[in-house]
């Protein structure tokens, strides 16, 4: 196998390591070498392409993050034109199935806590806030005047993320549907005042 290729073989079984260690025993008392061990890898492997568990962690971030910006993508592709279809899109891609399993829910609450105190995580965080309201205020905007628009995204991303906190506190299976149902609930609300 290519040097190039079995670099990123081994950087995905070290993410996917993470993510269970993470689930399996939290993000404090995961380490490089249970990650290691779970991956059945060296824990100097890990050192070589990660360097610490902080550029490990950030590593396991940018795939989630990057797996959240493809399902939003793949959705509003194949959404129906309208704001509304597009703004269900972006919903839907916040609690697809990637999003909502029990390592990545954990790894998103270890992530969320640890960007209050580490500059590269805060950035990869306000990425993602900032890619979050985009999407929101561009399909609010179509059919609101700019002011509701701004308001209506910031709503529904704060609905978002307080749907998916509390899913993720309940110590079961986030109950998607009723997640799904109550953010298509306050999109028709401000998208029924203009039609």
């Amino acid at each position: 196998m290519p040097k190039v290729a079995l670099r990123e073989v081994r950087r995905a079984q070290l993410i996917d390591a993470t993510l269970l260690t993470i689930d399996q025993v939290g993000l404090a008392n995961a380490t490089l070498a249970s990650v290691a061990q779970r991956a059945s890898i060296s824990t100097g492997i890990v050192s070589h392409y990660f360097g610490n568990k902080d550029g490990l962690l950030e590593a396991t971030m940018r795939h989630v993050l990057r797996a959240l910006w493809q399902a939003t993508s793949r959705r509003r592709k194949a959404a129906k034109s309208d704001p509304r279809s597009k703004l269900h899109a972006v919903v839907a891609a916040n609690f697809d199935v990637e999003q909502v399993n029990g390592p990545v829910m954990k790894t998103w609450l270890a992530f969320w806590s640890e960007s209050m105190h580490k500059a590269e995580l805060r950035r990869l965080q306000h990425i993602n806030t900032r890619r979050l309201f985009s999407n929101l205020y561009a399909d609010f905007s179509r059919v609101l005047p700019k002011a509701d628009a701004r308001r209506a995204a910031t709503g529904l991303a704060a609905l978002i993320d307080g749907l998916w906190l509390r899913g993720a506190f309940t110590g079961g299976p986030l109950d998607t549907k009723g997640a799904l149902r109550l953010a298509y609930e306050y999109i028709d609300l401000y998208l029924e005042q203009r039609d």
